[in-house]
């Protein structure tokens, strides 16, 4: 059943994103998400974006902007191997938070009547080194998470192209990206045997998509795909908004809790291993505390608070930033974890 429920979210995705001159990859990604590892939806979104990409590319040919592909693909291939690259060591999830909240800021082109008002003198308004650079954007932020989509529509409509033409150069455009992602993913051992199936079942999709949207794309003004494609930005935005806030919460465990007392009010943030203070105090104003370790502290601070130890089970330190300075506060507990003393020293 949830193969079938792919399929078809998909399908859906795919012939969306024809139609909104992109998107699949980033309506995809919080769905594939629950399928799947983090680390593995790239490969798996990749096999699809792939297949679909090369499918648009037959089908639409004659409408592909070559003067513009070939300023774009070499900075692109660059930054897709760098990204790809970068999976080992970047957390996709803060990207894709970075890559929400963008995509949400496209929300007030959607009521911007002369912005649909695009002819192909716009053209002139894009110099080869800026499509150099979101050349070498799309290729790093598409090898770091799998799918670009309707991220740089406002550089294509800029551009000045019409609706065949966004599609047909954008194909153009990432297929190359995409097998070399392929490549790179599979050398990362990134492709399991489940992730290869979703994959090919997010491909048949694919082009099961791009055959059905070759006969309703003509139908389809140039006003209303620009606003299609932007209200796909916000919608593609929101979706990726809940799943990185999603992962970032199964990652960290954050916690966060406020105490209102007479005279200050004290919040306490958890997040992973790291414990973090903040309290305001209405006569000595705020401070903000970290939690850290005996062995952080310089020598003479550490031979202070052990001398200070007089049978203490345990001792928390808390570094401590104020307006006045840094200084620390040292917590000492019995063996049923009551607080017997606190020290503070500079």
């Amino acid at each position: 059943m949830i193969y079938l429920f792919l399929f078809v979210a998909a399908f859906i995705a795919f012939s969306l994103s024809a139609f909104c001159g992109g998107g699949a990859g980033l309506l995809l990604i919080p769905i594939l998400g629950y399928s799947l590892p983090v680390s593995q939806v790239p490969a798996a979104l990749t096999l699809g974006t792939a297949t679909s990409s090369f499918s648009r590319i037959w089908i639409f040919f004659n409408a592909i902007r070559w003067d513009m592909a070939k300023l774009f693909l070499p900075t692109a291939m660059l930054g897709v191997i760098l990204g790809a690259k970068m999976l080992s060591y970047l957390e996709p999830m803060y990207l894709e938070l970075c890559m929400s909240l963008f995509l949400i800021s496209n929300l007030p082109w959607l009521f911007r009547k002369q912005e649909l008002k695009h002819t192909a003198s716009a053209s002139l308004t894009i110099s080869p080194w800026q499509t150099r650079l979101v050349g070498f954007l799309a290729g790093f932020i598409s090898g770091l998470t799998g799918a670009v989509g309707v991220l740089f529509n406002r550089f294509y409509f800029r551009y000045g192209l019409d609706n065949h033409e966004i599609i047909a150069t954008r194909a153009a455009n990432e297929a190359l990206l995409h097998l070399i992602k392929l490549y790179l993913y599979a050398s990362l051992g990134l492709f399991q045997l489940k992730t290869m199936g979703i994959g090919l079942i997010v491909a048949l999709a694919a082009v099961l998509s791009s055959s059905f949207m070759k006969f309703a794309l003509p139908r389809v003004s140039r006003g209303l795909f620009m606003r299609a494609g932007y209200s796909t930005m916000v919608v593609s935005g929101i979706l990726m908004l809940n799943s990185a806030v999603v992962h970032i919460k199964l990652a960290n465990a954050p916690d966060l809790r406020v105490t209102i007392l007479a005279e200050e009010l004290n919040a306490r943030l958890t997040w992973n291993t790291l414990i973090y203070f903040a309290e305001f105090n209405y006569g000595e104003g705020l401070e903000l505390e970290k939690v850290v370790s005996l062995l952080s502290l310089s020598p003479d601070r550490q031979h202070y608070v052990q001398s200070l130890q007089n049978g203490a089970e345990k001792v928390d330190i808390e570094k401590v930033y104020a307006l006045t300075g840094i200084s620390y506060e040292a917590y000492y507990f019995d063996g049923q974890n009551r607080l017997i003393k606190k020290i503070e020293f500079d």
